[in-house]
């Protein structure tokens, strides 16, 4: 049995794509995780499983949702450990003192040819980013809602991606050493 994360992106959004978080744990309860947790109405889950193949798991949970629910999310999952790696790999740690401005974006796999001149041109003089195997790091002090960085990212990296800023990360590790 392992200790994972589903990361849901675009749920419980602007009154779209509601998913209650009750629902979400008794669908992943149905896929046979145990010990299922939530953290926020985001679409934030720990868990333990004993499914080996985690991209076909994520698959049964967004086909669920549609049939429950009648939308399609994505879905990302990943073991604990992605999580751990990927707050140690954090390259700006004098971000953290502002866990809103620092986001991580989690991508199933490292994008095999990400447009970086493009992604630079984009950011404000006060943003930053770097690209660590499958995490998109982005300190936007100004904030990733007026970020044309932010907002262009995904499609620039050429792989789906879900986002959270510091302290959700944080807090979801936290629930999952709980």
């Amino acid at each position: 049995m392992k200790t994972c994360v589903a990361l849901l992106r675009g749920i419980n959004v602007g009154g779209k794509n509601i998913l209650p978080m009750k629902e979400l744990v008794a669908i992943l309860e149905g896929l046979g995780a145990t010990g299922v947790r939530t953290y926020l109405q985001s679409g934030n889950a720990v868990f333990g499983t004993a499914a080996k193949d985690l991209l076909r798991l994520a698959g049964e949970l967004t086909a669920e949702i549609k049939k429950i629910r009648g939308f399609e999310a994505y879905v990302l999952i990943l073991e604990l450990d992605a999580i751990e790696d990927a707050i140690r790999k954090n390259p700006f740690p004098e971000a953290q003192a502002d866990p809103k401005a620092l986001h991580l974006g989690f991508l199933a796999s490292p994008p095999s040819n990400p447009d970086m001149a493009k992604l630079d041109s984009l950011k404000k003089e006060s943003e930053r980013f770097r690209l660590v195997g499958s995490v998109f790091y982005l300190h936007a002090p100004e904030g990733v809602g007026r970020s044309r960085l932010a907002a262009s990212a995904e499609k620039l990296l050429g792989a789906p991606m879900t986002d959270r800023n510091w302290r959700t990360v944080c807090k979801v590790r936290e629930l999952a050493n709980a």
